[in-house]
């Protein structure tokens, strides 16, 4: 690739290599808070919408530790996509051993768990709405083990902690960001 990816091209790998709906509504959540994070710390809301956008896009043909990401960090390298996004997208997994040295990948790794954990919570009100889901009430699920049981809280913690943002404040700031795209994730918008 010669110019710089657009979202249609995210759009089109992403769509290429996943099928399933909730993964595809989770890249949707997790791109509007890159969105959300690049206007707050001065990005390219573009440049992280896209990262945001494509970050699994390899996870369900390669759902281990041992394949994913590394099949993502060979297929991005190969259509020349830029090495800072490559390395953000690298970097969201502990396990692939990036620092996560800029303000992307930070917001990448931030934002990844605490999207999927947010819908969750938005799942289990009987209005289903995003907007309407509460801080105090997310933070009381967050101290539950067996609520939304595959979301690390620990990254979720440390995400924040990375950020450099308060947890209250990153858990409203993912929230409103979510929200604002909620008829794209399934969820109705605020009743």
């Amino acid at each position: 690739m010669t110019t710089t990816p657009t979202r249609d091209d995210a759009w089109k790998l992403l769509n290429e290599h996943t099928g399933n709906p909730n993964l595809i509504k989770h890249a949707l959540a997790v791109e509007a808070a890159m969105r959300a994070y690049a206007g707050k710390l001065g990005g390219d809301e573009e440049a992280w919408g896209i990262v945001g956008l494509i970050h699994d896009f390899d996870y369900e043909q390669n759902p281990t530790e041992d394949t994913h990401l590394h099949a993502a960090r060979r297929i991005l390298t190969e259509l020349g996509w830029p090495e800072e996004w490559i390395l953000a997208v690298c970097s969201h997994a502990d396990y692939m051993g990036i620092p996560r040295d800029t303000p992307m990948a930070r917001a990448l790794f931030a934002v990844d768990e605490l999207t999927g954990f947010l819908t969750a919570c938005a799942l289990v009100r009987p209005d289903k709405a995003i907007a309407n889901v509460k801080l105090k009430s997310a933070k009381k699920k967050l101290k539950d083990k067996a609520f939304a049981r595959g979301v690390s809280r620990e990254d979720v913690r440390r995400g924040a902690e990375e950020l450099g943002v308060e947890l209250d404040e990153h858990i409203v700031f993912v929230r409103d960001a979510m929200a604002g795209i909620a008829a794209q994730l399934g969820l109705p918008a605020e009743v």
